[in-house]
């Protein structure tokens, strides 16, 4: 019994300590995917984030497809996808942006800066619509059809490889 007592212990630390480090070694998914994805848009109408573009609302989204982005003047992968939103921009699609917890004077300077590839853009002090559509963070980019229905999610920026992804989606969306 004595050496039970005296073993137990031991064994116990050396299983909690082997499946440690057997999770620390599995792969996670640390996205969270929206789960709004096939439903409509939320109804939102959003004033216009800096003076020279339109806000942003759900009536935007009829017709053709179009993106959603979802970005931050502070957000330092926003940059980092500047220059493949106007790629996709010269090629036609029609890109709306929402502004998360910006200052107008903020988003004016981060397009002056960056470029503007967007025809609207709506301002989301509190991010009650980016949490409504199922966003976890910025940037993130959303296929949307012509009837107002989320039909793709990208998570994270948009980098020269998804281009050809996001233009594929929104073929589908049509």
């Amino acid at each position: 019994m004595r050496k039970l007592t005296l073993w137990l212990p031991l064994a116990l630390f050396a299983f909690f300590a082997g499946l440690a480090a057997y999770m620390l070694t599995q792969e996670k998914d640390q996205l969270i995917e929206s789960t709004m994805i096939g439903q409509p848009l939320p109804e939102f109408a959003l004033q216009p984030a800096f003076e020279g573009l339109p806000g942003a609302s759900k009536s935007d989204f009829t017709g053709k497809p179009k993106l959603l982005n979802i970005w931050a003047s502070w957000c330092l992968p926003c940059i980092a996808e500047a220059p493949q939103l106007e790629a996709l921009q010269r090629q036609g699609v029609e890109i709306i942006g929402i502004a998360i917890r910006n200052k107008p004077e903020d988003v004016a300077g981060f397009l002056a800066k960056y470029g503007n590839p967007y025809t609207r853009v709506g301002s989301d002090r509190i991010s009650e619509v980016q949490l409504a559509i199922g966003s976890s963070g910025v940037p993130e980019t959303f296929v949307i059809d012509g009837k107002g229905v989320i039909r793709y999610q990208h998570i994270g920026d948009v980098g020269a490889d998804d281009v050809p992804t996001l233009l594929a989606e929104l073929e589908k969306a049509k």
